[in-house]
């Protein structure tokens, strides 16, 4: 076992933690003062159902074996309760219990993030039951696409994407970030139009927003650098790449509502600080340090061309 690392993947794991009452107050801090609560209880709810569930049968479903070998869905049976992982692996170079949480942590705040789409128009109980069904019937078999890999001897075979397709997603954009926003967009559709729509309620206290933001950013660390499963070279230049992003990315946002709007905004800051980190997950394994300052501000450049 690699106690470094060991070590370095227990920090991180502490980090990705963190997200979750970062992404709280982020979107606390934007919905109305009515909306506070129930926006905090929502995050705090799903990371509850999920986490349940992510020990009775979810790991398994993304780190089992493949049904049939077609890297589908994992065989929900092979790890559940997660009992075989106490006992530990001496031929791994971490503990697979600890694999088993920091994993935990992606599945609970991808769910979470769905939360921000539909404040003030859910009651707490009905999303509580979505958030368990999309983690079960969405989240689980994408991830297992995503991040379960082939064994080096070929006995257990991994999800589609990543062995087969062998797609560059570093960190999980693919499962995080595109999955949560395109289930984001699906409920928007199923629930309509916010109440009072298209007024936009003022955000009930910018300072949550931007402390929500700063905690969002240190975890980000933990999630990019700690996907290395290592401590090393490749984790650093990780998070070298997650830091240099995300600064680009404030400042192009910045730059966009000043040009756009006249004036540049501190919701504006943090929307581009949380865009940046998100536009690097997938890459940040995979560009320079100048790239990662190009692929921060893409979201905002997106945004100058649509408001064309």
């Amino acid at each position: 076992m690699d106690v470094g690392s060991t070590a370095f993947i227990l920090a991180a794991t502490m980090a990705v933690a963190l997200m979750i009452p970062g992404l709280a107050l982020f979107y606390g801090g934007m919905v109305s003062s009515r909306g506070i609560l129930n926006m905090i209880m929502m995050v705090f709810g799903a990371v509850a159902v999920v986490g349940v569930l992510w020990t009775l049968f979810g790991f398994s479903a993304v780190f089992g074996d493949s049904y049939g070998g077609v890297g589908l869905l994992g065989d929900v049976t092979e790890y559940a309760g997660l009992g075989s992982l106490v006992a530990g692996d001496e031929e791994a170079a971490l503990p697979p219990a600890l694999v088993a949480v920091f994993q935990a942590l992606f599945a609970v705040i991808t769910t979470a993030l769905i939360a921000g789409a539909v404040s003030d128009r859910v009651r707490f109980g009905p999303w509580l039951l979505f958030a368990g069904l999309w983690a079960a019937l969405v989240y689980f078999p994408i991830a297992h696409w995503v991040f379960a890999f082939d064994s080096a001897d070929g006995s257990v075979t991994g999800g589609w994407i990543a062995n087969r397709l062998a797609a560059v997603d570093f960190a999980g954009g693919t499962a995080v970030h595109i999955n949560a926003g395109i289930g984001a967009l699906a409920l928007v559709l199923v629930v309509g139009k916010r109440t009072g729509w298209p007024r936009q309620a003022r955000p009930t206290n910018l300072p949550l927003v931007a402390l929500g933001a700063g905690i969002l950013w240190f975890g980000w660390f933990g999630f990019n650098g700690g996907s290395a499963l290592a401590a090393g070279n490749s984790a650093s230049v990780v998070m070298l790449n997650t830091f240099n992003a995300t600064c680009a990315a404030i400042l192009a946002w910045l730059v966009v509502e000043k040009l756009r709007d006249g004036h540049a905004t501190t919701l504006g800051g943090m929307s581009g600080a949380i865009a940046g980190l998100v536009a690097i997950t997938p890459a940040c394994g995979a560009v320079s340090p100048l790239g990662a300052l190009a692929v921060g501000p893409s979201p905002a450049r997106s945004a100058r061309w649509r408001s064309r």
